[in-house]
């Protein structure tokens, strides 16, 4: 088994850093295959029962589970809150107990249909949040499926060696139950870098592969693998050049990492004296620690949408707004962006009764939502203005297309200051107004929506899957999606353009804006203010006080004559990569 051949495996890096290991394989069994049985009628209310019994076993397992993490890893609990919701989610509890009861079948096998379309609906969408709420669903009902079948639950913390776990998936159930000294990274057949898993193995900074598909028919326990959560790469029984080879790696890594981090409150200033404004990206409230501790300058994207899922009916202004307002008043005197809901009618809340639609990602979703169910809008708009007196607060509308969407999503805000008004709550008069630009037809208007808006927030993620028509999470074109793509650097440089022309702010919050290598790029067409995962904070600022702007737009200039996004990456790797490679070397903290 020694002389096993060397094989290297590319997945989806789920959380930075390099670890070489001994595999230990989690095995979960007795839920995978699931018989179908008739149940008789006067025996239907023991089965619902049982089921019943079942979710209230999950629903106390998971409680426990919460009330043992650390006080510093709050943001995990606030993950699994959403999978006890679940628990009782109507698309989940009621529709299981209604399949049992119509059709008079066992509960095993009723969970699992119902698992089976809801798993369908969430798939349909090309949203990659969206998209793994899906694995929440299957991470709760496995755990339903345990109870029901007697299966032994997996527990981390009784790992009692030191190891790299490997497992189909991970819920955040079990992540959360990881025992530092004992697991150092770990490798998933599923999951993607916005499951809650990979969240978790952020907060918890360790290496981490998600959606390997094969890992674990390849990996056997107490093979050596080595785990490369920064590029996606994973080895299993590799050579002692690649050991060495990664020895060195991790070491450099590391001190890349103590050497970007120690650096990290320094200000985002350019060698030619330009300050900028580096910011994080969260979900969570509790994400705004991390957003400082990495010296975030403010929160440039705060997702809402975490606020509205896994829950029986839609969050009340009040739980609204007590949520905003403790992200706005630990991050004052910094600015705070709240980006409205953006969801997909009943693709994404159960309790919304919205029809289904074949294509929800051209669908009702976002703004189009928001619009056709100006209730629920209006009361998350209350809610934000109300918070908004407690900070430095701006709106960003997601999804715009047309320059009417913008005119009714601000008339409606007007609706809701008078609202406020007659009934004598306080709030904020003095919210600024910003819309997402990441729908082609919205940067083709760019010179038009700039009169209506205050700033522009460039979402590249969706805008690089609509412009070049490609699913990043399909396997088979996911190589097409590239952000130096020069059709995107055009696009990236019209809204820029417009919005210096308006003399509005041009900000970015896509994944593109969390890649140091990019920085250049982006700061050189004319995006003035950037946002991303917390963790890429520190490297984003080196990267801006290492260069000059002023000779960086010229070289943005240059790229936007190019023909293909190898040429314009091989040119920026050629210009700035040498600054990267340089950190890993740097000893000492700049004065």
């Amino acid at each position: 088994m020694k002389n096993r051949e060397e094989i290297i495996l590319r997945g989806v890096a789920g959380s930075p850093g390099i670890v070489i290991g001994k595999a230990y394989l989690v095995d979960r069994e007795g839920v995978d295959v699931v018989e179908k049985f008739h149940i008789e009628k006067q025996h239907l209310e023991a089965e619902i029962n049982r089921f019943r019994s079942a979710v209230g076993k999950a629903k106390d397992e998971l409680r426990k589970i919460i009330d043992d993490i650390p006080s510093e890893y709050r943001e995990q609990a606030s993950i699994l809150e959403t999978h006890v919701a679940l628990l009782e989610d109507k698309m989940l509890y009621d529709k299981t107990i209604d399949y049992i009861g119509k059709e008079q079948i066992n509960a095993e096998w009723a969970l699992k249909r119902v698992v089976a379309e809801v798993k369908t609906i969430f798939h349909n969408m090309t949203d990659d949040y969206f998209r793994e709420r899906s694995a929440d669903i299957a991470h709760v009902s496995d755990r339903i499926m345990r109870n029901l079948v007697g299966a032994t639950s997996v527990n981390l913390g009784k790992i009692d060696r030191r190891v790299i776990l490997v497992a189909h998936s991970l819920s955040p159930a079990e992540t959360s139950q990881i025992q530092l000294e004992k697991i150092k990274g770990f490798v998933t057949n599923t999951g993607s870098e916005a499951s809650h898993t990979s969240i978790i193995a952020r907060t918890l900074e360790i290496p981490a592969i998600v959606g390997l598909f094969e890992a674990t028919e390849m990996i056997k326990t107490d093979d050596v693998i080595i785990v490369d959560g920064t590029t996606g790469k994973l080895i299993i029984n590799p050579t002692e050049q690649s050991i060495q080879d990664f020895n060195e790696k991790t070491a450099g890594y590391e001190r890349q990492k103590a050497f970007l981090n120690r650096r990290s409150h320094l200000p985002a200033e350019s060698l030619d004296g330009v300050k900028l404004n580096v910011m994080g990206n969260i979900e969570l409230a509790e994400e705004v620690v991390s957003t400082l501790s990495y010296g975030g300058d403010g929160v440039g994207l705060y997702r809402t949408e975490f606020q509205y899922l896994s829950r029986k009916d839609f969050p009340t202004e009040e739980e609204l707004y007590e949520r905003y307002k403790d992200v706005i008043e630990v991050m004052i005197p910094r600015p705070v962006i709240i980006r409205t809901l953006d969801i997909n009618g009943d693709k994404a809340v159960a309790y919304a009764s919205i029809s289904d639609e074949n294509n929800p990602a051209l669908g009702l979703r976002a703004i189009r939502y928001c619009l056709k169910k100006p209730d629920v809008f209006k009361t998350q708009l209350r809610a934000i203005h109300r918070a908004a007196v407690h900070g430095q607060v701006s709106l960003l509308i997601p999804m715009i297309s047309c320059v009417e969407e913008v005119v009714a999503a601000k008339r409606i805000i007007e609706e809701v200051k008078e609202s406020l008004e007659a009934d004598g709550l306080q709030y904020s008069k003095k919210i600024k107004f910003g819309i997402m630009m990441e729908v082609p037809s919205a940067v083709i208007m760019a010179d038009i929506m700039a009169e209506f808006v205050d700033f522009f927030s460039i979402g590249t993620n969706d805008l690089i899957q609509y412009s070049l028509a490609i699913d990043r999470g399909n396997r088979e074109v996911a190589h097409l999606y590239h952000p130096m793509h020069p059709a995107i650097l055009r696009m990236v440089r019209r809204v820029a353009e417009q919005g210096e022309k308006k003399g509005i702010g041009v900000y970015m919050c896509g994944e593109m804006a969390g890649n140091p290598l990019y920085t250049p790029v982006l700061l050189g067409l004319g995006v003035n203010r950037l946002s991303m995962n917390p963790q890429a904070i520190p490297a984003v600022k080196s990267m801006i006080r290492s260069i000059d702007i002023s000779k960086a737009e010229g070289f943005a200039l240059e790229l936007l004559e190019m023909k293909t996004a190898d040429d314009v990456l091989k040119k920026v790797q050629d210009a700035y990569g040498s600054i990267m490679s340089n950190w890993i070397y740097s000893e000492s903290e700049e004065s």
